[in-house]
């Protein structure tokens, strides 16, 4: 097992207090449909409109006074996170992203101060931009997962839970570089070792998923995705989100472009929630039949900086091209 204990989430829920605060939790109207109570976590409503905030608020406040400023690397509800938190301690903030990150999240980090560096077609470019400036200018590097106070902070989430609904059966958590769900599968479980917790992420490009199957790091292609907040590699090296999320997560399931797309649709239509392609991966899948529910069951609705052209697109029905992939657009049947 991974050294990390509870108490570090519990010291990130103090830190974090005023800024980044508890969220609601809802029950969906997808109930009925699904047999069992579907509940919502609401990250959505984060000051940064991302659970992100969480991580990067501990990380950057448990920072020394003496810090030259911070960078990092990411597909932009991370920088978000990064810019605010690093606004809020008067720090300069640079946030290395790729081609790849939609412009909607460029600007969304520009528009908290911070700077956007746009490097290279994928994740793995951003990271040597942010490995460079740690080097060369001093910055501090905040990892959007293998960080412990960003994990701690991530798991503040899991503590919210389990705490509200203690009788939860299973917790569907959107799976990327593993620090949300390293984070909650890990406060969750250590509560309650009898709740399941099951990483939900697409199948083009996820990196977790390709590493707990290898047993150990590797590298993916990053491919565009209608989950773009769940794409980039995990690092080779990486510390704690890669073996937290094999200790701690029960299963990992993944889900197409097109369950993705019916999943977006279905949370407007049925709940009027509008979110990333990553909030709705848990009821992709469920509804596609890859998990089954066997009791109070909750999922996190994980970030709303997303084009809301694309958005329109799928709402109404219309085809979506993800660079080699076209994905077919269907009118909304619940």
């Amino acid at each position: 097992m991974t050294d990390f204990a509870l108490d570090r989430v519990f010291a990130a829920r103090a830190r974090i207090a005023g800024i980044a605060d508890r969220t609601p939790l809802v029950p969906s109207s997808l109930n009925a449909r699904f047999g069992q109570e579907f509940l919502m976590k609401l990250e959505i409503v984060q000051p940064v409109g991302a659970f992100k905030l969480r991580g990067a608020v501990n990380a950057i406040f448990g920072l020394d006074a003496d810090v030259a400023g911070v960078t990092c690397c990411s597909t932009g509800n991370h920088g978000r996170g990064v810019a605010y938190a690093a606004r809020a301690r008067g720090l300069r903030a640079v946030v290395c992203m790729s081609h790849l990150a939609p412009q909607a999240k460029v600007a969304g980090v520009r528009a908290l101060g911070a700077e956007a560096r746009i490097v290279g077609q994928s994740q793995d470019e951003a990271q040597a931009e942010a490995e460079r400036l740690v080097r060369e200018e001093g910055l501090t590097e905040i990892s959007p997962f293998d960080d412990p106070l960003v994990i701690a902070g991530q798991g503040t989430i899991g503590l919210e839970l389990m705490e509200a609904r203690p009788d939860l059966d299973t917790i569907l958590v959107p799976l990327s570089g593993g620090g949300l769900a390293a984070g909650v599968a890990f406060a969750a479980k250590t509560i309650n070792p009898r709740v399941r917790v099951i990483g939900i992420t697409m199948d083009r490009g996820a990196a977790m998923y390709a590493s707990l199957q290898a047993g150990h790091p590797v590298e993916v292609t990053e491919v565009a995705s209608l989950a773009d907040s769940l794409g980039g590699g995990i690092g080779l090296q990486n510390r704690l989100s890669f073996p937290l999320c094999r200790d701690y997560l029960d299963d990992v399931v993944l889900v197409t472009e097109d369950e993705i797309y019916h999943a977006l649709q279905t949370i407007y239509y049925e709940d009027r929630i509008v979110c990333e392609g990553a909030c709705v991966v848990g009821i992709a899948a469920v509804q596609a039949g890859k998990v089954a529910l066997r009791g109070p069951t909750a999922t996190i609705i994980t970030g709303r900086n997303l084009d809301m052209h694309l958005h329109a697109a799928i709402m109404a029905g219309q085809d979506v091209t993800l660079g080699d992939l076209t994905i077919k657009g269907t009118r909304y049947e619940p």
